[in-house]
C-alpha cells in the first residue's frame, strides 16, 4: 500500500522541523549581535592608523571613523594611547583604489565608482595575545557620484566621510564577531 500525499507531507514537515531543531545550536547567530572580546576588557586604545598609501590623511579619516563606531556600538572607553588600555587596535592602510564602474549613457561621465581599501588590522591585549588579526582586510563599496561638474569637486569630503563610516561599521562587526 502506498502512503498518501498527506502522510508524505507530514513526514517531510517533521523531518524538516527536526533538522531545524538540531541545527539551532550549531553556532549561527545574527550579525552584529555578538561580542567575542574578553569580558574583563573596558578600555581600548586606537592610535592613528599607519598610512602606506599616497592618499593624504586617509589614515586619520579611517581612524576617526573607527573610534566613533566603537563608541557608538560598544561600552568600551576608547583612548588614543596604549598606556593602561585593556586592548589595543593597530591599523595600517596598505592600499586604496577607486575606479569608475557605471557611466551616464548620455555624457559618458562616471556616475558610480568602486572604492577599495586594504588594511592590516590587529587587536591584542598588552601581553600580546591576539584576539583579531587580518593582514588583508578588504573593504569594497560602490558610491554614486554627481555628473554635475561644480558639485563633483565638492563631493570628495562627504564621499570620504560616507566611505569611512561604512568601512568602520564593517570593521567593527568583524572585530567584535571575530570573523
Amino acid at each position: 500500500m502506498r502512503p498518501n500525499r498527506n502522510s508524505r507531507s507530514a513526514t517531510i514537515s517533521w523531518i524538516l522541523a527536526a533538522i531545524l531543531a538540531v541545527s539551532g545550536g550549531c553556532g549561527y547567530h545574527v550579525v552584529g549581535r555578538t561580542n567575542t572580546l574578553p569580558s574583563g576588557a573596558h578600555t581600548i586604545a586606537i592610535p592613528a592608523f599607519v598610512n602606506r598609501t599616497a592618499t593624504y590623511r586617509i589614515e586619520q579619516i579611517l581612524t576617526q571613523a573607527v573610534v566613533r563606531e566603537f563608541i557608538a556600538r560598544t561600552s568600551y572607553r576608547v583612548v588614543p594611547e596604549p598606556d593602561g588600555a585593556d586592548l589595543l587596535l593597530h591599523g595600517e592602510v596598505t592600499n586604496i583604489a577607486s575606479g569608475a564602474v557605471l557611466f551616464d549613457p548620455t555624457t559618458g561621465r562616471a556616475t558610480t565608482v568602486l572604492v577599495t581599501v586594504n588594511l592590516r588590522i590587529a587587536l591584542q591585549d598588552p601581553a600580546g595575545k591576539i584576539f583579531y588579526q587580518n593582514n588583508n582586510f578588504v573593504f569594497r563599496e560602490p558610491y554614486e557620484i554627481s555628473v554635475d561638474i561644480p558639485s563633483f569637486f565638492q563631493e570628495e569630503g562627504p564621499a570620504l566621510d560616507r566611505m569611512s563610516r561604512d568601512f568602520a561599521a564593517q570593521l567593527i562587526s568583524d572585530v567584535l564577531e571575530n570573523f
